[in-house]
């Protein structure tokens, strides 16, 4: 067989998903759940605004917050990621939701982390509310914070949809590639 430098075989393909699959055993969960989520995700967010002081700055003027505790990722060429989380307006759990992403391209390895979205607007928030399904990267405007972004926040500047903060990072993943991620209401 003919090979092309950078083109994979359908047999190579397949290996990458099984070991994707493999590499992420959340994957396979059910799709109820977990009745520890809650506190989970509460655990979560209080790590996060003890330990980040622009998280607790847009957090005193978000409309909500969407914590998942714990995102798990992992890949080999092929990858995944998925994880649950919990919707909290004004302090009380809102929802019940679920993150899946697929990735292609030069990776490998595993990883969890947390991921908390802070809507800003009630505009924002309805958009994740009535979607079904909410592709990250459309809809309202994410800015992702970073170390640079958490030394210029301030409540003047909070005008963007949804803020993100990525937090907690175990494990290692190496590489890069094209990837989706989207929301979608369990409860």
């Amino acid at each position: 067989m003919i090979r092309t430098p950078g083109w994979t075989s359908r047999r190579e393909t397949l290996a990458g998903l099984v070991l994707a699959a493999a590499a992420t055993p959340a994957l396979a969960r059910q799709s109820g759940v977990s009745p520890e989520l809650p506190a989970q995700a509460k655990a979560a967010l209080d790590k996060l605004l003890e330990s980040n002081p622009a998280a607790r700055k847009v957090y005193g003027q978000a409309a909500a917050v969407l914590v998942f505790p714990k995102i798990t990722k992992g890949g080999f060429v092929v990858g995944g990621s998925t994880g649950e989380g919990v919707l909290y307006a004004r302090n009380q759990p809102g929802g019940y939701y679920r993150w899946t992403s697929a990735s292609y391209g030069l990776q490998i390895g595993e990883e969890t982390y947390s991921y908390a979205l802070f809507f800003m607007t009630d505009e924002a928030l309805a958009y994740l509310q009535k979607t079904d399904g909410w592709e990250v990267g459309t809809g309202p405007t994410l800015v992702v914070a970073d170390e640079t972004y958490a030394k210029e926040v301030s409540t003047m500047n909070l005008d963007k949809g949804v803020y993100v903060f990525i937090y907690g990072q175990k494990g290692l993943m190496a590489g890069g590639g094209v990837q989706g991620a989207k929301i979608t209401r369990i409860q």
